[in-house]
């Protein structure tokens, strides 16, 4: 018997496998194909302070073993999530949910994270720093160790359930913004977020997305992510939550393996609304043709391993 259990930031898991933001909604949808609570847990749509409309259209590119999307975080607001969505999503999901949160300034998340820490349902927030800093030129408050660690000390001081910083791969030195993050008193790390990427028509000689660039995510990205979790699950002692590419039981252990202590399967529900409760289901087969006996165990154990 394969004990599929993990402990992500003190919290319990049946099992690693986590659909990540953006993929999988406010939860409630996919419950109408399967049981949700098969699920370790998962991470809910992008939410900011006030709704979001979105980008303009076309949004979603196809790529060879990937895609591209630039939604541009579109979503009624924390006040209509804690008031329309949450209630619905408790009626199908009986587990802790991570709430993910965006924000376009330090006040912003600061304000979010707050509003949903009260909510019994939310046990973990996890704040993605990929969004553009208003306040700073417009550049992602990601790429920077400072603006980074500022957005998780301002979160950290407004909130007492774990917060785990989500970080952009669209950097030069993803382990300095990890550490940086970590000492601001950030619980967890989840990485990467989308690449950055493009496509061009070639009858009409446009980008194919009407914001021009988007982020890019898929099966091709996975060796990145795996290569990035790696070296931040090496250089932080905090939990990481690995992602990008994920597609199957077999990817969930790789990123283990890199040093994740969870792992969430993004662009595979949008090509399979079945992918993650599949991978739960072959996760322990696989781990016994692996002779693993405690999934947990997997966490980091490629790092004896020298480069």
């Amino acid at each position: 018997m394969v004990n599929t259990k993990v402990t992500l930031c003190g919290i319990e898991l049946d099992n690693p496998v986590i659909p990540a933001s953006g993929t999988f909604g406010y939860g409630y949808e996919f419950a109408e194909l399967y049981n949700i609570n098969e699920l370790g847990t998962f991470s809910f749509k992008g939410t900011t302070k006030d709704p979001r409309f979105g980008n303009p259209t076309p949004r979603i590119a196809e790529c060879p073993n990937g895609m591209i999307n630039a939604v541009g975080l579109q979503n009624p607001g924390v006040e209509k999530v804690i008031s329309h969505e949450l209630p619905l999503l408790k009626q199908c999901f009986h587990k802790p949910v991570m709430a993910n949160v965006s924000g376009f300034a330090v006040e912003d998340y600061a304000y979010t994270c707050q509003k949903l820490d009260k909510e019994e349902q939310v046990g973990w927030l996890e704040v993605n720093v990929s969004c553009p800093n208003v306040h700073g030129g417009g550049m992602s408050f990601g790429t920077n160790p400072e603006a980074a660690a500022e957005v998780t000390r301002a979160v950290k001081a407004v909130t007492t359930k774990p917060v785990i910083i989500k970080l952009s791969p669209n950097v030069t030195d993803i382990v300095s913004i990890a550490k940086a993050c970590e000492d601001a008193g950030a619980d967890g790390i989840s990485l990467i977020n989308t690449l950055l990427g493009m496509r061009i028509n070639l009858r009409n000689r446009k980008p194919v997305i009407a914001n021009t660039m988007g982020g890019f995510s898929g099966p091709a990205i996975f060796p990145v992510a795996v290569r990035m979790v790696y070296q931040v699950a090496k250089a932080v002692n905090i939990p990481v939550v690995g992602m990008g590419g994920v597609s199957s039981a077999e990817d969930v252990i790789e990123m283990m393996l890199a040093g994740a202590t969870a792992v969430e399967v993004g662009a595979a529900n949008l090509k399979d609304p079945f992918a993650c409760k599949t991978i739960v289901e072959n996760l322990p087969a696989v781990c016994r043709r692996l002779g693993v006996e405690n999934i947990a165990d997997l966490t980091g154990a490629a790092h004896g391993c020298s480069l």
